[in-house]
């Protein structure tokens, strides 16, 4: 027995001896590429007229720090012609634009010019249900004891809507992302709801609603499904080579990362009670 006991101390010293030892993982280090965040999101009641578009590349997997891309050229064209140029603030890689007009149902174009290479996606901006009411339930999730905040809104009748939710926790540091189509409550009431079951009083949630495309809604669909619900956002770099709307129309085999996409929104701050 006692023999028993030594050589089981023997193994586990073994073990622990093991644990310690330093791997070294070599990772290939792809070429970066260009990452290009244009979403034009118009909130209700605004004027709209405040964009903003961010250019990055991706990075290696131990770097901290995303390098930002200045020296761009970067415009948008509606169907009308009108242009409405985007200019950086000074070496950040955020382009902005101070006369953006949106325009629900109307077709813009996107062009950035970055390094030898022009960029263009094309899309429509999409109108978004008002949120009517926001409803707490202190008797949701699974449990039955969670705090559970619903924002509720009337999904339009006879057209076909695509959504994109948006919930902020005070006490979480990313954001979550789901997408919703209105294949099965077309016209009717219907709500989005909170993910988190450490909701407690005095949380403050910011909600938003996304009109989106069917586009960026199957493309969300995707990146949602690869990232999970709590990433960082689809307005950051994807967790992985998930194509967008934007072409490459120098060198179509050096496609960027991102998506154009042009969205109403509805927002809606609320304060656990």
């Amino acid at each position: 027995m006692k023999k028993i006991s030594l050589l089981i101390v023997f193994l586990l010293s073994l073990f622990f001896v093991s644990c310690e030892e330093v791997v070294d993982v070599n990772l290939d280090t792809a070429a970066p590429k260009l990452v290009i965040e244009a979403s034009i999101n118009w909130q209700k009641g605004t004027t709209g007229n405040q964009q903003s578009i961010k250019l990055t590349t991706t990075t290696g997997y131990f770097q901290n720090v995303i390098p930002t891309v200045s020296g761009a050229v970067i415009y948008v064209k509606n169907s009308k012609n009108q242009q409405f140029n985007f200019t950086e603030v000074p070496k950040t890689g955020r382009y902005v634009c101070n006369t953006f007009k949106p325009e629900v149902e109307e077709l813009y174009t996107l062009t950035v010019i970055s390094g030898g290479n022009t960029y263009t996606a094309t899309e429509s901006l999409k109108s978004v249900a008002p949120i009517t009411r926001i409803e707490q339930n202190n008797e949701g999730g699974f449990t039955g004891k969670d705090i559970e905040v619903k924002a509720f809104y009337t999904d339009p009748a006879d057209e076909d809507n695509f959504y994109l939710f948006k919930h902020t926790y005070s006490s979480k540091v990313t954001s979550s992302f789901y997408v919703s189509e209105d294949k099965f409550y077309q016209g009717n009431e219907i709500f989005s709801t909170t993910d988190d079951d450490d909701l407690k009083p005095g949380d403050n949630i910011e909600i938003i609603h996304y009109g989106i495309s069917k586009q960026y809604f199957n493309y969300m669909t995707i990146l949602v499904s690869i990232a999970g619900s709590n990433a960082g956002g689809p307005f950051q770099s994807p967790p992985a080579t998930v194509k967008g709307n934007i072409i490459n129309t120098t060198d179509k085999t050096n496609y960027p990362l991102g998506y154009f996409s042009l969205s109403e929104i509805d927002s809606k701050q609320y304060k656990i009670e």
